[in-house]
C-alpha cells in the first residue's frame, strides 16, 4: 500500500499519468523498479520526471498516512483491485486510490442524485422521493454529502432501506459539513463514504469539482434536482456527459431561480424526469435491473375540505392570502383544516405564514 501514496506523491504525477503508468507497468512497485529508457516512453513522462520517479525515496509524509490509515481502521482500495468501482475506472482520471469506510460495492448499478445546497422544500421532498424509490429497485445512489439536495439524497435511499454512497471533497478525518456526522455513521453502515484526498484534508474549495468527477463516474447517470445557473451541479452534469454517460434533470417552477439551472440542461437534451422510472426507462434497455413496485406513504383519511385545501397546496410554499383567493373559503375555517392537516404531517407552515405540503391526493 505504501508504494501507491508513494507514487501518489510524486511531483508531476497526477491522476491521468498515474493512469499510464499503472497500465504500462501493472504496479507502483514496478513503476519505481523501471528503468529510464521504458519510463521515457510512457506519454507525459519527461526526462526530468523519469530521473525524479527512479530517485525518489519515501518521505516522512508517507509514511505517517500510512500509519494513520492503520490506526484508524480505514480500508484503500487501489485502482487495480476488484472492488475498486468498475464504471469509474473506465474515466480518464481515475483516482488512483479511493479512502473507504464501509461497503463499497463495485458490482451493484449505481446512479447519482445532486443539486442545490440551498434547496426549495421542493427540490429536498423531489430527491428524497427519488432516491427512495431508487433505493427500492436495488439501485445504490451516490451524492457528495453536501448540504441540501445531497443530504436529502442519502436519507431518501437510506429510508428506502437501500444503500448510498457519500463522496466527500474532504479526507475521512474531516467530515463536511460537520451537521452531518451523524448521517456520516449511518451512511456507513448502509453504504460507504469515499474519499480520494488524505485522511485529514481538509474540505478545500478546489476539491470539489475533483470529487464531482468521482459522483458522476462510478455512476449510469447523473440526476440534478434544482440547480441555479451558475450552480456546482452542473459541473457535475457537464462532467457526466464528457464521460459518456446520461444526464437526468428534474424540472421545476419556471418562476424559481433555483430550477434555471435544470431547465437549461433539459433544453441542451438532458432527460426531463418526474418519477425513478423515467431514469430506469432510459437505462434499462442496456443495463437489466429488477423492477419492483414501488409503494408510498398512504394519505389518512380526509374530509372533502381537507382534500379541496391539500390539492390547491403544493411543495413550493404558498402565502395563506393567496391560498384563499385559490380556493375561496372562509379565512377562520381554512386556518382550522390547515392546522387539522399539520397535525396529520400533510402540511408544513413556514415563517410568514407561508404554507405548503409533500404530498398529494390522487
Amino acid at each position: 500500500m505504501i508504494h501507491w501514496l508513494k507514487l501518489k506523491s510524486v511531483p508531476g504525477i497526477g491522476n491521468l499519468l498515474f493512469k499510464r503508468l499503472i497500465e504500462r507497468f501493472k504496479s507502483p512497485e514496478a513503476v519505481f523498479e523501471a528503468a529510464y529508457p521504458s519510463l521515457i516512453r510512457v506519454d507525459g513522462v519527461s526526462s526530468r520526471l523519469a530521473v525524479l520517479i527512479s530517485e525518489y525515496k519515501i518521505s516522512d509524509d508517507v509514511r505517517r498516512e500510512d500509519d494513520l490509515i492503520r490506526e484508524k481502521g480505514c480500508r484503500i482500495i487501489t485502482l487495480t483491485d476488484e472492488q475498486y468501482p468498475t464504471l469509474l475506472r473506465e474515466i480518464p482520471d481515475p483516482p488512483p486510490i479511493l479512502y473507504v469506510m464501509g461497503n463499497l460495492e463495485s458490482s451493484v448499478q449505481h446512479i447519482a442524485i445532486v443539486g442545490s445546497r440551498t434547496p426549495t422544500r421542493y427540490g429536498i421532498f423531489t430527491a428524497k422521493r427519488l432516491s427512495e424509490d431508487l433505493a427500492k429497485l436495488n439501485i445504490t445512489v451516490v451524492s457528495g454529502m453536501a448540504r441540501g439536495i445531497d443530504t436529502a439524497a442519502h436519507i431518501g435511499a437510506l429510508s428506502g432501506g437501500g444503500k448510498t454512497v457519500a463522496v466527500l471533497g474532504s479526507g475521512l478525518e474531516k467530515v463536511y459539513p460537520v451537521e452531518n456526522l451523524k448521517l456520516f455513521h449511518r451512511i456507513i453502515e448502509n453504504g460507504a463514504v469515499i474519499s480520494e484526498f488524505s485522511l485529514n484534508s481538509p474540505p478545500d474549495p478546489y476539491h470539489f469539482p475533483a470529487r464531482n468527477r468521482i459522483i458522476s463516474g462510478m455512476s449510469l447517470g447523473t440526476v440534478i434536482v434544482e440547480a441555479a445557473q451558475k450552480s456546482g451541479s452542473l459541473i457535475t452534469a457537464r462532467l457526466a456527459a464528457e464521460q459518456g454517460r446520461e444526464v437526468f434533470a428534474v424540472p421545476g417552477s419556471i418562476h424559481s431561480f433555483k430550477s434555471m439551472g435544470t431547465h437549461s440542461l433539459i433544453k441542451q437534451g438532458a432527460k426531463l424526469v418526474e418519477h425513478a422510472q423515467d431514469i430506469l426507462e432510459e437505462l434499462f434497455p442496456q443495463n437489466p435491473i429488477q423492477r419492483k413496485t414501488v409503494t408510498h406513504k398512504q394519505l389518512p383519511p380526509l374530509s372533502s375540505e381537507e382534500t379541496t385545501v391539500l390539492n390547491a397546496l403544493s411543495p413550493y410554499p404558498i402565502h395563506i392570502d393567496d391560498l384563499l383567493r385559490k380556493i375561496e373559503m372562509d379565512a377562520g375555517k381554512l386556518s382550522g383544516i390547515l392546522l387539522q392537516l399539520e397535525l396529520k404531517d400533510l402540511v408544513q407552515q413556514s415563517p410568514g405564514k407561508l404554507f405548503s405540503t409533500e404530498y398529494k391526493t390522487d
